[in-house]
């Protein structure tokens, strides 16, 4: 076991590394890809630039989803001052980015750093403080530009990538530390679980696909999955916070969220499997939060769907988790895929 949670916690920091923010996913994907290339499976990616790999197994085919898509930002307009105005991609919000280092990532491959800040930060200058909305935002960037014409000499142009710096850390103590763990610790997550079953050290009791989806961030990203699907689980962030019984340290079992209900028989079935293991878990309902398998079944199919994940700390900021609770969700899934 600790050699897998080792793994996770590599592929969790390679993953990260990674600017993905949602419409800018090939780079991660192809990190994917090429990671399951070298298990011995054959993953493919979809038109629209989702990964599926099946892991093998007959009947009852059961879809495990998580994505790699990130929130983050795009250039809306480059200002007169040589500062680029910033709009949101996914449901990223300001006050948790202001002062955050990013990147900017051009069309022709070209990358600058640079800074998020308020249109006026300096505690010694502002009147009145600023409030932390999209309109007051500004993207500084780390090149001497003053004017539209030098930082279009840069390459730089509206609709280019804005990524947030993510942080990573895993502490002695088990704690994990990073932007984006929504939802990059669970992909690492499932990506551990394919390594278990390449090496034999999990036999599968059914038909299992991972799928590793690039627009969850704003709600289409599980709108497609193979035909014969019967269960899917999006294996995503669990939260933590006011209300809900979940932990860092464990893993979360969603029963409603924004959507409404999970299948209840899914649910109940996940919850009989955590307590047999004696593993710590929460079943919990999520008040403003959705899923990929949600998107799945607004498509239309017939399907039993669930939602589980590592609790996680301050979901959409500088996010927290820890090392127990990916164990407890890898546990999990791995029983429940298993003979």
């Amino acid at each position: 076991m600790t050699d897998t949670l080792d793994y996770i916690g590599e592929q969790l920091k390679a993953l990260t590394s990674i600017p993905s923010p949602t419409g800018f996913t090939r780079a991660v994907t192809d990190y994917v890809m090429k990671a399951l290339e070298e298990m011995g499976f054959a993953p493919e990616r979809s038109t629209k630039g989702n990964v599926l790999v099946c892991l093998g197994g007959e009947d009852e085919p059961l879809v495990l989803a998580s994505h790699v898509d990130t929130l983050g930002a795009m250039v809306r307009s480059i200002k007169d001052n040589g500062r680029l105005r910033p709009t949101t991609l996914g449901g990223h919000q300001w006050s948790t980015a202001d002062g955050e280092n990013c990147t900017v990532h051009t069309r022709d491959g070209r990358v600058y750093t640079g800074v998020v800040l308020n249109t006026e930060p300096s505690s010694h200058v502002a009147d009145e403080k600023v409030e932390t909305l999209e309109k007051n935002m500004e993207i500084l960037l780390d090149e001497n530009v003053d004017t539209k014409d030098d930082v279009a000499s840069l390459g730089i142009q509206t609709g280019d990538i804005i990524a947030m710096d993510p942080r990573t850390v895993i502490t002695k103590s088990g704690y994990i530390k990073s932007r984006f763990l929504d939802d990059k610790l669970s992909a690492s997550v499932l990506l551990g679980l394919a390594r278990a079953v390449a090496a034999g050290e999990v036999k599968l009791a059914r038909k299992v696909s991972l799928l590793f989806t690039v627009y969850e961030e704003v709600g289409h990203g599980g709108a497609f999955v193979p035909a014969d699907t019967c269960e899917m689980i999006s294996v995503d962030m669990g939260c933590v916070g006011d209300d809900l019984g979940c932990t860092e340290r464990m893993v979360s079992i969603c029963a409603k969220d924004s959507g409404g209900p999970y299948n209840y028989e899914l649910v109940s079935a996940l919850a009989d499997t955590a307590k047999r293991l004696s593993l710590d878990y929460a079943i919990d309902v999520y008040p403003h939060y959705g899923s990929d398998v949600e998107a799945t079944l607004r498509a239309g199919y017939d399907i039993r769907h669930g939602l589980i994940g590592p609790g996680v700390y301050a979901s959409h900021n500088y996010e927290r988790s820890h090392m127990d609770g990916v164990r407890n969700t890898y546990e999990l899934l791995r029983a429940y895929v298993g003979e």
